[in-house]
């Protein structure tokens, strides 16, 4: 077995980060609970924007569901242990569930494109069978590469220290305890990067620059307002995901700094999934009246 380090070993700082991330983590799981019902209950949300979020809504419930419930017990100091299984689980999940958010993304940057640039063709270009293809696609990618990673990890030995300085069994801090060369799942894990944050990300700019040309022909103030709220709320979740990721896994240094790792692991176990709903559904018109009406049926 693992022993899980997590953080300071002060019990008064412990309490306080455990009431802090309980908090996140209720407001993860009804925020993102809540968009779901909502789409899945709403006739008027079955469109492929909200097709896509409620995947996304899935991703963030199962990706905080992973980590924090364990760091949580940790905190309270009943969960420092975990078994060599649990951990690979942990790792395995946890690579799964990033990289399908990470393709997820990227696709939704490809709807918001053809919605605004293309709004005459965006019923025919989006059909049914081409959102479950990208959906599938994104959860396909996401569990090829996330169960290639976590394989290589899992069968290097350890034979050394078995203390993981961080609050889950993150893949870094784990490479770090074994004992042999790892240059080649560090190798992987920059390659898998480039291919799941720099190249998403590049198609993500594109798609926007051309949203950015068609905004700028719009000349009603309304469809500025419209335009700019939809897609400004993607774009502030997107620099957040990939600028933190590529800082973490292709930054000077990388891997090194278990302190930065454990601070922008919280970002991803916590803070992102916490905001999404709130970014992406909550504050929109339709979304609130699918709240509204499901609370006049209630």
């Amino acid at each position: 077995e693992f022993i899980l380090l997590g953080f300071s070993s002060n019990p008064t700082l412990r309490l306080c980060l455990f009431g802090v991330f309980s908090l996140l983590y209720s407001a993860t799981l009804m925020g993102n609970a809540l968009v779901f019902v909502l789409i899945c209950l709403d006739c008027r949300l079955h469109s492929p924007m909200y097709f896509f979020l409620c995947h996304l809504s899935i991703v963030d419930i199962c990706y905080a569901s992973n980590n924090v419930p364990h760091m949580l017990r940790n905190l309270l100091g009943q969960g420092r242990t975990i078994s060599f299984a649990g951990c690979g689980t942990q790792i395995h999940l946890y690579l799964i569930f990033a990289l399908t958010e990470c393709v997820l993304l990227a696709v939704m940057s490809y709807d918001r494109y053809v919605a605004i640039c293309h709004p005459l063709r965006y019923a025919l270009i989006m059909n049914r069978r081409v959102c479950l293809t990208l959906a599938a696609v994104s959860w396909a990618f996401g569990f090829l590469f996330g169960t290639l990673q976590a394989s290589l990890a899992l069968h290097l030995p350890f034979c050394g220290p078995c203390e993981v300085d961080h609050f889950f069994c993150e893949i870094l801090a784990v490479l770090k305890l074994a004992c042999t060369d790892t240059t080649a799942n560090k190798v992987l894990i920059f390659a898998v990067c480039v291919c799941f944050l720099l190249f998403p990300l590049a198609l993500i700019l594109i798609s926007y620059l051309h949203i950015l040309a068609t905004i700028l022909r719009i000349r009603s103030a309304a469809g500025w307002h419209k335009t700019f709220s939809t897609c400004g709320s993607h774009l502030t979740v997107v620099g957040l995901f990939y600028g933190n990721a590529i800082f973490m896994y292709m930054g000077p240094g990388s891997g090194n700094s278990s302190g930065r790792e454990k601070v922008l692991s919280l970002f991803y176990s916590l803070v992102s999934p916490s905001l999404n709903p709130l970014i992406y559904s909550l504050r929109n018109k339709q979304v609130k009246e699918a709240l509204l009406k499901l609370q006049r049926r209630k």
